[in-house]
């Protein structure tokens, strides 16, 4: 007990230390709140449009302006951060539902169950990523459910091979030897032994997963796959600027959305680094 109370501490104390991931971590939850609270606290409406207010810069009313039909821009970016945030938390929550307990499975039991639970994950991994999501989403329909779906079902395997390669180094252990030999089951052998022992590579995994979930729907959605109008996410806002006369005449359109997804990709990226580092001071240079 005494131990993990050590791991707990040293890793707060060691994350902490880390001044650019604290300031991630602040920024992170200064977003979060702002997305949550502020269209509430203005009562900001990213669907109605102001019709004496088509393609409107910015103003004391409108304060990111307004789009071709005349909705509020800020309205639309901060629901959007909504949308891109709830598509990278879920999607790997879906991620880690799956990949966890197959690589559990494959790496404790090996045999058949490794065989298909590996070969399946390479097969995956074999595909272009983007071009297998493009073809679902393209088989199930656009919509904001099958980009979180189809994300995190492509998205296991990461964590599968994480786990399994970490199950493999931990079942030949004395302690999992011991739990066998006073009759503990497998069950209990990996929930209490085995997961808690192997799960560090995937704390240190999640950031950088939402991230790139994150970009892969903005990438959709500009491709007009992804999250549907009047539905605003990043990714949708930033397809504004495929047109020449919104790229060039109207930046207020799409910048601040392109701004906002690339500080929130670094930050939580930054995150990521710092659980790492925080996890093994002796990569912290």
């Amino acid at each position: 007990m005494g131990e993990k109370n050590k791991k707990k501490e040293g890793f707060f104390f060691y994350f902490k230390k880390n001044k650019l991931a604290m300031l991630a971590l602040i920024l992170l939850t200064i977003e979060v709140i702002t997305v949550l609270l502020l269209p509430r606290i203005m009562n900001l409406d990213p669907y109605t449009s102001d019709m004496k207010a088509f393609n409107r810069a910015p103003s004391a009313e409108h304060l990111l302006g307004t789009d071709d039909i005349g909705r509020d821009c800020l309205a639309r970016l901060l629901y959007g951060g909504r949308v891109s945030l709830m598509v990278g938390v879920c999607s790997l929550m879906i991620s880690l539902a799956i990949g966890i307990p197959l690589g559990l499975i494959a790496g404790y039991y090996r045999g058949w169950a490794e065989t298909i639970i590996m070969r399946l994950a390479d097969i995956f991994m074999s595909f272009p990523s983007m071009v297998l999501i493009l073809v679902l989403v393209a088989v199930f329909g656009a919509s904001i459910n099958t980009v979180i779906g189809v994300i995190g079902v492509l998205g296991w395997t990461g964590i599968a091979k994480l786990i399994y390669g970490n199950v493999l180094s931990c079942r030949s252990k004395e302690y999992i030897e011991a739990a066998k030999t006073i009759g503990m089951s497998n069950k209990a052998i990996i929930l209490k032994h085995i997961l808690p022992n192997c799960i560090t590579p995937v704390w240190v995994a999640m950031p950088f997963m939402i991230s790139s979930a994150i970009v892969t729907e903005a990438a959709l959605s500009f491709l007009g796959m992804g999250v549907q109008s009047p539905q605003a996410s990043w990714g949708n806002i930033i397809n504004a600027a495929q047109k020449y006369v919104v790229l060039t005449s109207r930046p207020w359109i799409w910048i601040p959305a392109g701004i906002v997804l690339i500080i929130t990709v670094i930050i939580i990226n930054l995150i990521g680094e710092g659980i790492r580092d925080a996890f093994d001071p002796k990569m912290n240079r």
